[in-house]
């Protein structure tokens, strides 16, 4: 994994490059005892007890009232929640919203949610959110250039070689700055929104500690 501040649109992002063949990227929501990580200090305490440390850790998909991914979550080729393919309002629900996945080869994808539906990769993780950023290289069409619409956000993006890459923004962005910040600067032409005020992240490589809300469901993390 490689971490780097990248500026884009006048605004900082921390920007993590993820190898999931190489890597050990992990989804996680619950321990083995079923209580709920929530937050990054316990997905590190819990990494520890195996003598490991964490170089990634970001907040997942956009989560429901109690803490219960919205969308789907599939965890070490596990899926504890199915895919949402209902109708509603909020960021999750802004068609087209998508899926990030990483599949038992090692490659990392995001897929809109009905394209998903249809495939049938054996996959190690998923998680679902919404808005697509971007989609085979075009922005989501409800974005607007120099939209006032501005709030910290955090999402994932695919390379066309199967990599994903992080980003957390440091300051408010709109979600057409967020989307040409994957396709134009980091190279990825799929993209996913995962959250938006309360996100966070931390990543000691690019001097990154910054835990949103402090409490979420699922939390991406890489481990060593």
């Amino acid at each position: 994994m490689t971490a780097q501040t990248v500026l884009f649109a006048g605004v900082p992002f921390t920007v993590a490059t993820v190898e999931p063949k190489k890597d050990d990227l992990r989804l996680l929501w619950k321990d083995e005892t079923g209580q709920r990580f929530g937050d990054f200090d316990a997905v590190e305490r819990w990494a520890q007890k195996s003598k490991k440390s964490v170089l990634l850790a970001t907040n997942a998909g956009i989560f429901a009232p109690g803490f219960t991914p919205l969308g789907l979550h599939i965890e070490r080729g596990r899926e504890l929640v199915k895919l949402n393919r209902w109708h509603g309002g909020g960021n999750f629900f802004l068609k087209p919203n998508g899926v990030f996945f990483v599949n038992n080869l090692g490659r990392s994808g995001v897929l809109e949610t009905g394209e998903f539906a249809k495939q049938r990769q054996k996959l190690r993780i998923a998680t679902q959110s919404g808005p697509l950023l971007a989609q085979r290289g075009k922005i989501h069409p409800k974005f607007t250039r120099g939209s006032a619409n501005r709030n910290f956000r955090n999402g994932v993006g695919a390379t066309k070689d199967g990599r994903a890459i992080f980003a957390y923004s440091h300051l408010p962005v709109n979600f057409w700055d967020f989307s040409t910040l994957f396709r134009d600067r980091l190279g990825c032409p799929d993209a996913l929104y995962l959250d938006g005020a309360i996100s966070g992240m931390r990543c000691p490589q690019a001097d990154c500690n910054r835990d949103g809300s402090a409490s979420f469901a699922g939390i991406l993390a890489v481990l060593r």
